[in-house]
């Protein structure tokens, strides 16, 4: 024993634990050694595919300043137009400052859970995540993450699953 399983959870994965807890999600968050502020950091610290991290974008939507969350595979990227075609208003979508994360969502930027926000978020979730059996999501805090399936993710958050990434180019 280190003392090390004897230190408080921060309050991020604390929420986010009760949470899972309350929907009888069997998988607890699970805090990594490193910071996985990124996709890469998390897949690396995980020894799996960059794909299964279910990595979490915030965007501003100019219209009326919500947040929208897009919970995205790690391997692609956001196509920002289609974003906003689906959950836009007519408006526009802006980049959300570390300030607007952390007030509609709880939680600091690197360690941006789906579920358990500070504030209703407008929730999307990519399409791209249901090619794995399993998927790693952020758990409130950048050393916190948790494990689940994309329905898992679907049926937590109650969030569509749409076609929100940038078209990837054929492989050669």
């Amino acid at each position: 024993m280190c003392g090390a399983e004897l230190q408080p959870l921060p309050e991020g994965v604390t929420r986010v634990a009760r949470l899972l807890e309350a929907q009888g999600h069997p998988h607890a968050p699970r805090m990594l050694g490193d910071a996985a502020r990124t996709a890469q950091q998390a897949a690396d610290a995980l020894g799996i595919a960059l794909g299964q991290i279910a990595k979490s974008i915030v965007f501003r939507r100019r219209s009326d300043d919500a947040a929208v969350l897009v919970v995205t595979s790690g391997d692609r990227r956001v196509d920002e137009a289609k974003v906003a075609a689906l959950v836009g208003q007519g408006g526009r979508l802006g980049r959300a400052d570390a300030d607007f994360v952390k007030s509609r969502t709880g939680y600091s930027i690197g360690g941006v859970a789906p579920l358990a926000h500070a504030q209703p978020c407008v929730t999307l979730i990519d399409r791209e995540l249901f090619r794995f059996e399993e998927v790693w999501a952020a758990a409130g805090h950048p050393h916190a993450v948790f494990r689940l399936r994309p329905q898992e993710l679907q049926r937590l958050t109650g969030a569509p699953v749409a076609d929100v990434v940038q078209q990837q180019a054929p492989s050669a």
